[in-house]
């Protein structure tokens, strides 16, 4: 499976609380709901159906988990969450309980220690979902570790026109430079940009 990491992000690299005030309000911060001004479903809508159309199964963290297993059940019968509800879905947690996965069908959890292993297997897998993607979204501390590992196969970013001045960052900061290369990239009327990449693999990395 591919990993694919699909994030809206500002100006100045913050992912935090993208879709409301009180979706994670962590150190302050206090700008949530950020990217409601910028959104164009044409171009922004549209990367997110390409990304879920291409997908095999999502993976999160915990805590974006919880935030879209309280939103997206609710919405049954739209052909997108129709979809988002439908797809296998790996949580990364070393707290959730069994029981709280029931809140969202096809959920699954990863232990946190078990985490990287984890998704490398899934990379590798040759199983029935071999060929299809497995999407990433929110989840800023996991696309950190899977940064740093070398996982990501291809980085989606949502570029909003607009600096929040601190918040959380899906970018590792070890000192280790990760390039990358841009594959497409377009602008909606609001100011958004769609902006594809992906990694530029040297010898060290395919050993």
């Amino acid at each position: 499976m591919r990993v694919v990491v699909s994030e809206f992000i500002s100006l100045d690299g913050v992912v935090q609380a993208p879709g409301g005030p009180e979706e994670d309000t962590e150190g302050g911060f206090a700008h949530g709901g950020w990217t409601e001004p910028y959104f164009d479903a044409e171009v922004v809508g549209g990367a997110f159906a390409e990304s879920l159309a291409e997908a095999g199964a999502l993976l999160f963290g915990r805590r974006t988990w919880l935030t879209m297993a309280a939103a997206w059940p609710e919405r049954a019968g739209d052909p997108f969450a129709d979809l988002m509800n439908s797809l296998k879905k790996y949580v990364v947690s070393g707290s959730l309980e069994d029981a709280e996965l029931l809140a969202w069908n096809n959920s699954e959890r990863i232990p946190a220690d078990r985490a990287v292993a984890r998704v490398r297997e899934l990379r590798a897998d040759e199983g029935e979902e071999t060929g299809r993607d497995l999407v990433v979204m929110g989840s800023p501390s996991l696309v950190r570790a899977l940064l740093s590992a070398g996982l990501v196969d291809r980085l989606q970013l949502i570029v909003m026109p607009v600096v929040l001045g601190g918040g959380k960052t899906i970018f590792p900061a070890d000192g280790t430079a990760h390039p990358f290369q841009m594959v497409s990239t377009i602008t909606a009327k609001t100011g958004a940009q769609v902006s594809v990449y992906e990694p530029i693999r040297r010898p060290a990395d395919e050993a």
